[in-house]
Protein backbone atom coordinates (compact mmCIF):
# COMPACT_ATOMS: atom_id res chain seq x y z
CA UNK A 1 0.00 0.00 0.00
CA UNK A 2 1.41 3.84 -0.38
CA UNK A 3 2.04 5.05 3.02
CA UNK A 4 3.86 8.50 3.54
CA UNK A 5 3.51 8.30 7.13
CA UNK A 6 6.41 10.26 8.73
CA UNK A 7 7.21 11.95 5.71
CA UNK A 8 8.00 15.45 5.29
CA UNK A 9 6.89 16.83 1.77
CA UNK A 10 7.29 20.56 1.09
CA UNK A 11 4.55 21.32 -1.63
CA UNK A 12 5.36 24.59 -3.79
CA UNK A 13 3.19 26.32 -6.35
CA UNK A 14 -0.48 25.73 -5.31
CA UNK A 15 -2.61 29.27 -6.12
CA UNK A 16 -5.84 28.18 -5.95
CA UNK A 17 -8.26 24.94 -5.54
CA UNK A 18 -7.33 24.57 -9.70
CA UNK A 19 -3.86 24.49 -8.88
CA UNK A 20 -1.97 20.96 -10.28
CA UNK A 21 -0.25 21.78 -6.72
CA UNK A 22 -3.52 21.41 -4.91
CA UNK A 23 -4.52 18.29 -6.26
CA UNK A 24 -0.99 16.85 -5.40
CA UNK A 25 -1.00 18.25 -1.53
CA UNK A 26 -4.01 16.32 -1.21
CA UNK A 27 -3.21 13.19 -2.12
CA UNK A 28 0.55 13.35 -0.07
CA UNK A 29 -2.08 14.19 2.66
CA UNK A 30 -3.73 11.30 2.42
CA UNK A 31 -0.93 8.83 2.00
CA UNK A 32 -0.05 9.97 5.55
CA UNK A 33 2.58 12.82 4.82
CA UNK A 34 3.26 16.11 6.96
CA UNK A 35 2.83 18.59 5.03
CA UNK A 36 4.52 22.27 4.68
CA UNK A 37 3.18 24.58 2.21
CA UNK A 38 5.10 27.53 0.78
CA UNK A 39 3.03 30.29 -0.87
CA UNK A 40 4.10 33.74 -2.84
CA UNK A 41 3.99 36.51 -1.03
CA UNK A 42 2.81 39.69 -2.33
CA UNK A 43 1.97 43.26 -0.67
CA UNK A 44 -1.39 42.84 0.03
CA UNK A 45 -0.94 39.40 1.56
CA UNK A 46 -3.96 38.41 -1.08
CA UNK A 47 -2.16 34.76 -1.82
CA UNK A 48 -0.64 34.08 1.25
CA UNK A 49 -4.99 34.53 2.78
CA UNK A 50 -6.69 32.55 -0.09
CA UNK A 51 -3.91 29.65 0.09
CA UNK A 52 -3.66 29.48 3.95
CA UNK A 53 -7.68 28.75 3.76
CA UNK A 54 -7.70 26.43 1.10
CA UNK A 55 -4.75 24.11 3.11
CA UNK A 56 -6.58 24.38 6.17
CA UNK A 57 -8.04 20.63 5.67
CA UNK A 58 -4.76 19.71 5.18
CA UNK A 59 -3.17 20.99 8.36
CA UNK A 60 0.49 22.19 7.25
CA UNK A 61 2.65 22.24 10.11
CA UNK A 62 4.91 25.15 8.26
CA UNK A 63 3.20 27.74 6.22
CA UNK A 64 6.16 29.94 4.45
CA UNK A 65 6.79 32.45 2.19
CA UNK A 66 9.48 31.59 -0.91
CA UNK A 67 9.60 33.45 -3.78
CA UNK A 68 11.89 31.93 -5.61
CA UNK A 69 13.49 35.31 -7.03
CA UNK A 70 14.49 36.00 -3.51
CA UNK A 71 17.38 33.97 -2.47
CA UNK A 72 16.82 35.67 0.93
CA UNK A 73 13.36 33.76 1.22
CA UNK A 74 14.75 30.21 -0.20
CA UNK A 75 16.92 30.42 2.24
CA UNK A 76 14.88 31.30 5.00
CA UNK A 77 11.89 28.78 3.99
CA UNK A 78 14.94 25.71 4.48
CA UNK A 79 16.07 27.21 7.64
CA UNK A 80 12.69 26.71 9.13
CA UNK A 81 12.56 23.29 7.42
CA UNK A 82 15.26 22.18 9.32
CA UNK A 83 14.26 24.15 12.44
CA UNK A 84 10.92 22.71 12.48
CA UNK A 85 11.59 19.48 11.15
CA UNK A 86 15.22 18.45 11.41
CA UNK A 87 14.88 16.36 7.44
CA UNK A 88 13.10 16.99 4.33
CA UNK A 89 12.06 13.52 2.26
CA UNK A 90 9.71 15.06 -0.32
CA UNK A 91 9.75 18.10 -2.33
CA UNK A 92 7.28 19.08 -4.31
CA UNK A 93 8.59 21.51 -7.22
CA UNK A 94 4.62 23.11 -9.17
CA UNK A 95 6.69 26.47 -10.38
CA UNK A 96 6.17 28.06 -13.42
CA UNK A 97 6.07 31.47 -15.07
CA UNK A 98 5.86 33.80 -18.32
CA UNK A 99 4.45 36.88 -19.41
CA UNK A 100 1.43 36.27 -21.22
CA UNK A 101 2.49 38.40 -23.93
CA UNK A 102 5.08 35.60 -24.67
CA UNK A 103 1.96 32.90 -24.74
CA UNK A 104 0.65 33.57 -27.68
CA UNK A 105 2.07 35.15 -31.10
CA UNK A 106 4.99 34.35 -32.82
CA UNK A 107 8.16 32.70 -30.75
CA UNK A 108 10.42 35.28 -32.32
CA UNK A 109 8.96 38.00 -30.96
CA UNK A 110 10.37 36.85 -27.13
CA UNK A 111 11.52 39.65 -25.34
CA UNK A 112 15.33 39.16 -23.68
CA UNK A 113 13.57 39.89 -20.48
CA UNK A 114 10.47 37.57 -20.63
CA UNK A 115 12.81 34.73 -21.92
CA UNK A 116 15.12 35.36 -19.06
CA UNK A 117 11.94 35.50 -16.53
CA UNK A 118 10.45 32.11 -18.00
CA UNK A 119 13.74 30.18 -17.26
CA UNK A 120 14.61 31.74 -14.07
CA UNK A 121 11.06 30.68 -12.27
CA UNK A 122 10.18 28.06 -14.71
CA UNK A 123 13.36 25.65 -14.79
CA UNK A 124 16.04 27.66 -12.20
CA UNK A 125 13.98 27.50 -9.67
CA UNK A 126 13.95 23.65 -9.65
CA UNK A 127 17.49 23.25 -9.25
CA UNK A 128 17.97 26.46 -7.05
CA UNK A 129 15.17 24.30 -4.28
CA UNK A 130 17.08 20.76 -4.55
CA UNK A 131 20.15 22.47 -3.70
CA UNK A 132 18.56 23.48 -0.61
CA UNK A 133 17.09 20.63 0.01
CA UNK A 134 19.82 18.39 -0.91
CA UNK A 135 21.77 18.59 2.86
CA UNK A 136 17.92 18.18 4.54
CA UNK A 137 17.10 14.69 2.71
CA UNK A 138 19.26 12.88 5.13
CA UNK A 139 17.48 10.07 4.57
CA UNK A 140 17.29 9.72 1.13
CA UNK A 141 14.12 11.47 -0.74
CA UNK A 142 11.81 12.75 -3.70
CA UNK A 143 11.84 15.58 -5.56
CA UNK A 144 8.81 15.57 -8.17
CA UNK A 145 8.28 18.15 -10.79
CA UNK A 146 5.67 19.17 -13.51
CA UNK A 147 6.66 19.42 -17.19
CA UNK A 148 4.23 19.19 -20.73
CA UNK A 149 4.74 17.83 -24.14
CA UNK A 150 5.40 21.29 -25.04
CA UNK A 151 8.83 21.07 -23.73
CA UNK A 152 9.44 18.19 -26.27
CA UNK A 153 7.51 19.23 -28.88
CA UNK A 154 5.83 22.24 -30.70
CA UNK A 155 2.67 23.20 -29.01
CA UNK A 156 0.71 26.32 -30.38
CA UNK A 157 1.36 29.34 -28.55
CA UNK A 158 3.32 27.39 -25.81
CA UNK A 159 6.49 29.45 -26.94
CA UNK A 160 8.64 30.34 -24.19
CA UNK A 161 7.71 27.53 -21.56
CA UNK A 162 8.24 24.83 -24.23
CA UNK A 163 12.07 26.26 -23.60
CA UNK A 164 11.53 26.49 -20.05
CA UNK A 165 10.05 23.14 -19.83
CA UNK A 166 12.93 21.34 -22.10
CA UNK A 167 15.52 23.02 -19.93
CA UNK A 168 13.41 21.48 -16.76
CA UNK A 169 13.48 17.80 -18.00
CA UNK A 170 17.56 17.56 -18.93
CA UNK A 171 17.71 19.36 -14.99
CA UNK A 172 15.86 16.58 -13.94
CA UNK A 173 18.17 14.42 -15.32
CA UNK A 174 21.70 16.18 -14.42
CA UNK A 175 19.99 16.29 -10.43
CA UNK A 176 19.29 12.55 -10.78
CA UNK A 177 22.59 11.65 -11.55
CA UNK A 178 23.92 13.82 -9.05
CA UNK A 179 21.66 13.30 -6.29
CA UNK A 180 21.37 9.47 -6.78
CA UNK A 181 24.60 8.70 -4.44
CA UNK A 182 22.14 9.83 -1.69
CA UNK A 183 19.21 7.91 -2.56
CA UNK A 184 17.26 11.24 -3.62
CA UNK A 185 14.85 10.34 -6.29
CA UNK A 186 13.83 13.34 -8.92
CA UNK A 187 11.94 12.54 -11.48
CA UNK A 188 8.85 15.01 -14.06
CA UNK A 189 5.56 14.24 -14.49
CA UNK A 190 4.36 15.23 -17.75
CA UNK A 191 0.50 16.27 -17.22
CA UNK A 192 -2.26 16.67 -19.87
CA UNK A 193 -3.46 20.32 -20.28
CA UNK A 194 -5.89 21.65 -17.08
CA UNK A 195 -7.71 24.53 -16.58
CA UNK A 196 -5.20 26.19 -14.37
CA UNK A 197 -4.20 29.56 -13.43
CA UNK A 198 -0.86 29.68 -15.28
CA UNK A 199 -2.69 27.57 -18.07
CA UNK A 200 -4.96 30.50 -18.42
CA UNK A 201 -2.53 32.61 -19.64
CA UNK A 202 -1.43 30.24 -22.57
CA UNK A 203 -3.23 31.39 -26.18
CA UNK A 204 -5.78 28.57 -26.90
CA UNK A 205 -5.47 26.34 -23.29
CA UNK A 206 -9.59 25.83 -24.06
CA UNK A 207 -8.71 24.44 -27.69
CA UNK A 208 -6.10 22.35 -26.79
CA UNK A 209 -8.23 20.95 -24.06
CA UNK A 210 -10.87 20.15 -26.33
CA UNK A 211 -8.21 18.35 -28.95
CA UNK A 212 -6.72 16.39 -26.08
CA UNK A 213 -10.31 15.08 -25.51
CA UNK A 214 -10.81 14.11 -28.84
CA UNK A 215 -7.56 12.23 -29.59
CA UNK A 216 -6.30 10.59 -26.36
CA UNK A 217 -7.00 7.35 -26.12
CA UNK A 218 -9.11 7.69 -22.90
CA UNK A 219 -11.12 10.85 -24.93
CA UNK A 220 -10.33 13.03 -22.24
CA UNK A 221 -7.92 14.78 -20.45
CA UNK A 222 -6.43 14.23 -16.47
CA UNK A 223 -7.93 15.78 -13.57
CA UNK A 224 -5.26 17.32 -10.67
CA UNK A 225 -6.42 14.05 -8.69
CA UNK A 226 -5.01 11.89 -11.22
CA UNK A 227 -1.65 14.08 -11.35
CA UNK A 228 -1.10 13.98 -7.47
CA UNK A 229 -1.90 9.86 -7.31
CA UNK A 230 1.16 9.66 -9.55
CA UNK A 231 2.59 11.91 -7.54
CA UNK A 232 2.39 10.30 -4.53
CA UNK A 233 3.56 7.48 -6.07
CA UNK A 234 6.60 8.91 -7.25
CA UNK A 235 7.30 10.25 -3.48
CA UNK A 236 6.65 6.78 -2.02
CA UNK A 237 8.74 3.75 -1.47
CA UNK A 238 6.96 1.90 -4.37
CA UNK A 239 8.91 3.81 -7.00
CA UNK A 240 12.49 3.12 -5.35
CA UNK A 241 13.88 1.98 -8.15
CA UNK A 242 12.70 5.34 -10.41
CA UNK A 243 14.48 8.25 -10.97
CA UNK A 244 15.53 10.94 -13.96
CA UNK A 245 12.60 10.17 -15.35
CA UNK A 246 9.40 11.71 -17.18
CA UNK A 247 5.84 10.28 -16.38
CA UNK A 248 2.95 11.12 -18.80
CA UNK A 249 -0.12 11.27 -17.32
CA UNK A 250 -2.18 12.70 -19.76
CA UNK A 251 -4.97 10.06 -21.19
CA UNK A 252 -2.24 8.80 -23.03
CA UNK A 253 -2.09 11.96 -25.39
CA UNK A 254 1.57 11.51 -26.09
CA UNK A 255 1.76 8.43 -27.49
CA UNK A 256 -0.51 9.50 -30.75
CA UNK A 257 0.88 10.79 -34.06
CA UNK A 258 -2.24 12.51 -35.52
Amino acid sequence: MLDLTGKNALVTGIANNRSIAWGIAQQLHQAGANLGVTYLPDDRGRFEKKVAELVEPLNPSLFLPCDVQNETQIQSAFDAIRDKWGKLDILIHCLAFANKEDLSGDFSNTTRAGFTQALEISTYSLVQLAASAKPLMTEGGSIVTLTYLGGVKVIPNYNVMGIAKSGLEMSVRYLASELGPQNIRVNAISAGPIRTLASSAVGGILDMIHHVEEVAPLRRTVTQREVGNAAAFLCSDLASGITGQVLYVDAGYEIMGM
